[in-house]
């Protein structure tokens, strides 16, 4: 997710259980300039593994080149090509998932990308551009494995969608069914029983989580224990929230994941996922969007005491 699994998110996933993680989306044109705020993006830790790295672009050359230059800064286990971006600014300069409207280019891409670099190469992609085809989307699936791809990992929603609108379960069953490359599913995967819904209806190998991260580490710890067990963990106490949330903000001052002018705005972001839903919540926000300093920031989510009301028992 851009703008989101910096090193400190990172490190406080694998800290609940993340099995894998990305660096933030990479723009291969930057990289390919040598811009300093995506080569800040590849700061990573020795904790921070294993590791792989998502690339943007459209051009074979350049992504290649990206590439390179991205495998002598940093070490990854894998490069994942991104063929999935539905917002306006990626598509309108052919990347994301505007490569599903030009498959042949997408598959060049992978395939000078696969022939070309020391580390397998892997495919992020989308049910379909305006309208969601299984039929398509496995033959766009089949030569990506046939390009080179060693898996792909699939958001069950079209480009048109974006992030909203049901996932379409039955078409990346139907990409697992028509290869033989490790298939991955994605959209929507905001708690372990939807996790498991994923595994269960698609068959898929695995399952990358997204938005139910944010401001909810446990849910990595969550899912493998619902997964093991069917006991869906009890809510965590505010205590825990504001402790795990004041740890993710240590670790964006200790490391300087982002610039000095940036990086507050971000923490007063950070601290209203997790916050979220806290009782005066409007309150509580407006005083984490008032600190002005880290220091501040800190002293208000210590003064945060209330608890959110759990929720109400169905009656018998």
């Amino acid at each position: 997710m851009s703008g989101c699994t910096d090193m400190a998110f990172r490190l406080i996933s694998r800290e609940h259980k993340a099995g894998f993680c990305f660096f933030e989306m990479i723009d291969a044109n930057a990289l390919y300039r040598g811009h300093k705020d995506t080569i800040r993006r590849l700061k990573t830790h020795r904790k921070d593994t294993p590791i792989a790295a998502q690339l943007l672009g459209e051009k074979p050359h350049v992504l290649l080149d990206a590439a390179k230059k991205l495998i002598d800064l940093t070490d990854i286990a894998f490069l994942d090509i991104n063929a999935a971006c539905p917002v306006r600014k990626v598509t309108r300069k052919g990347c994301g998932s505007a490569l599903l409207r030009e498959p042949q280019k997408l598959f060049e891409i992978i395939e000078t990308l696969a022939i070309n670099l020391p580390c397998p190469v892997t495919v992020k992609l989308r049910t379909g551009y305006e309208k969601s085809s299984p039929k398509e989307s496995q033959i766009i699936a089949k030569n990506c494995q046939e390009a080179g791809a060693k898996a792909l990992f699939v958001h069950g929603r079209t480009r048109a969608q974006g992030y909203a609108g049901d996932i379409d379960y039955d078409a990346i069953k139907a990409i697992k069914e028509s290869v033989k490359i490790p298939v991955f599913g994605s959209g929507n995967i905001l708690n372990p029983v939807l996790a498991k819904r994923m595994f269960d209806e698609t068959e898929c190998d695995g399952i990358l989580v997204a938005r139910g991260a944010l401001g909810n580490p446990w849910i990595f710890q969550d899912i493998e224990e619902y997964l093991k067990t069917g006991q869906i963990a009890p809510k965590r106490p505010l205590p825990l929230k504001k402790k795990t949330l004041k740890r993710h903000l240590y670790y964006l001052e200790k490391y300087k994941v982002l610039r000095p002018k940036g990086r507050l705005g971000f923490m007063r972001k950070v601290a209203i996922w997790y916050l979220k839903g806290v009782p005066e919540a409007c309150k509580v926000r407006d005083s984490i969007v008032r600190a002005r300093s880290y220091k501040e920031l800190i002293r208000v989510i210590n003064g945060v005491i209330k608890e959110a009301p759990s929720p109400k028992m169905p009656s018998s």
